[in-house]
């Protein structure tokens, strides 16, 4: 993987402590300005609100700027916003700067999704992603426990402090070594015009998936203290321990996602969806036993976070005339997602459920998830529909197709092979046998021969195949 991604992942890392770490010093926070655990929770609200703001608001007006220079602006804010919590005199102050630092949340991972996937061949733009989302699974894992023993031993301003020095480590990795031209925005028209991608059915698709597929999981997951201590039986001082067993879930689950979502993006997001739905209802069922919770939380957070590199995959590839908008929209489906799965687990709890209804509530939402994908993916357009067209239209013997591509000046020949061989393996996987080009090292990647030329594809079918279908 390019360096460039660990750059991308190190800002995901910062981001990732700044919206959780602040869950484990709600208490030191509200007795330093005085105010109830209720108001201080305000901040993780306030705090989501802007992500979701912000994701759409900052990345519509980011749109003609190179990502970059967009992504470096961001870190700065990102610094500032989180150096002005550190410093606050009191709580409106630290509330402006948790809304100063999560308004380039939204915006940071959508840009950032379209500048990682450019980083890499097609056949690996999923994988890429999944690496940027891996420093937001390794904040969970490490630097919320960690934060927050740092924020108990030297005072939750020094928590802040050190998310503050590691944005300026992420800010000099994107400067150092995020390739300009990669990062060159795209936009064509106006600004309004961008908005044309939420006239497909299929971005609106991607949308409703993220919100209720995601939202079900982590609905579940908002309430998981009082289901470990309320109804498993463990005791209040083991639970940050066990959300480490959860985010060891979401690391796995990202990266393993992310590969799978490569090989085939609707079969992907079609096991993970009903995985999950099926989790959360054994889990819900099973609450009561420590065993079966442990191993419950790690498989709900690894099938839960699994989806994410597919999700936004999808609505990358379903808004190709705004990827960048469309990528920063599913960001803030993700945070909707959020904030309704809360909302219908804390409806379930006071309505007398239990503190395991949030569990089998959750199944429930992303039982929808997985309705509207199913519906999404089989219409026109669709993940499963074009898989099923091919397979039927594969039946008939065929030697194989071989045709040649010539790439214009400047254009990588290789990159073209790489996308031919993307689409022919991702779109068409039934009827495909092997793709080759004669010069084995461009099947590797996209890095080599940046003169013109013609080279020849050959394609082997289990059926006719058109060329051009291929990228030719």
């Amino acid at each position: 993987m390019p360096l460039a991604l660990f750059a991308l992942a190190i800002g995901g890392f910062g981001i990732g402590l700044t919206e959780f770490v602040i869950m484990g010093l709600l208490p030191e926070v509200s007795a330093d300005f005085g105010v109830t655990e209720t108001v201080a929770g305000y901040l993780i609200s306030g705090y989501a609100l802007a992500v979701a703001v912000g994701a759409i608001l900052i990345t519509v007006a980011l749109t003609r700027v190179n990502r970059k220079t967009a992504l470096i602006g961001l870190m700065v804010l990102f610094i500032i916003g989180n150096a002005l919590s550190a410093l606050a005199p009191s709580y409106e102050l630290m509330m402006l700067g948790r809304i100063v630092a999560a308004l380039c949340h939204g915006a940071f991972f959508g840009i950032g999704s379209v500048v990682a996937a450019g980083l890499v061949a097609p056949n690996r733009q999923a994988a890429a992603i999944s690496m940027m989302f891996a420093g937001l699974t390794t904040a969970n894992v490490l630097g919320v426990p960690l934060g927050t023993f740092l924020g108990q031993a030297a005072g939750w301003r020094s928590t802040f402090w050190a998310i503050s020095i590691i944005g300026v480590i992420a800010l000099a990795g994107i400067i150092a070594l995020i390739p300009a031209a990669v990062a060159q925005a795209k936009s064509t028209g106006n600004i309004l015009s961008e908005f044309r991608i939420f006239a497909s059915g299929q971005v609106w698709a991607s949308i409703l998936i993220t919100i209720l597929g995601y939202g079900g999981m982590f609905g579940a997951f908002s309430y998981m203290a009082f289901t470990l201590t309320g109804v498993t039986g463990f005791a209040s001082s083991t639970v940050p321990w066990l959300l480490v067993l959860f985010g060891v879930g979401l690391f796995i689950g990202n990266i393993l996602g992310g590969k799978a979502a490569d090989r085939n993006l609707g079969r992907t997001l079609l096991v993970l969806l009903i995985g999950l739905v099926i989790i959360l209802a054994v889990f819900s069922q099973l609450a009561d036993s420590k065993v079966a919770t442990i191993i419950a939380l790690i498989f709900m957070g690894g099938f839960g976070f699994a989806t994410v590199p597919a999700m936004q995959m999808r609505i990358m590839r379903h808004s190709q005339a705004a990827p960048t908008l469309g990528s920063g929209a599913n960001i803030a489906a993700f945070n909707v997602g959020n904030a309704f799965g809360a909302w219908i687990g804390g409806l379930t709890i006071a309505a007398g459920l239990g503190y395991s209804s949030p569990l089998w509530a959750g199944s429930l939402v992303t039982v929808a998830g997985l309705i509207v994908f199913l519906i999404g993916a089989l219409s026109r357009g669709g993940e499963l529909r074009r898989a099923s067209q091919t397979l039927a239209n594969s039946e008939d013997a065929g030697d194989g197709v071989s045709g040649t591509l010539t790439a214009p000046t400047g254009q990588s020949v290789c990159n073209r092979f790489a996308t031919a061989r993307s689409r022919a393996e991702s779109s068409r996987p039934e009827v495909i046998k092997t793709l080759s080009h004669p010069t084995t090292r461009c099947a590797q990647g996209p890095e080599l021969q940046k003169a013109p030329g013609v080279h020849q594809f050959t394609v082997h079918t289990r059926g006719p195949l058109s060329l051009r279908s291929l990228g030719g």
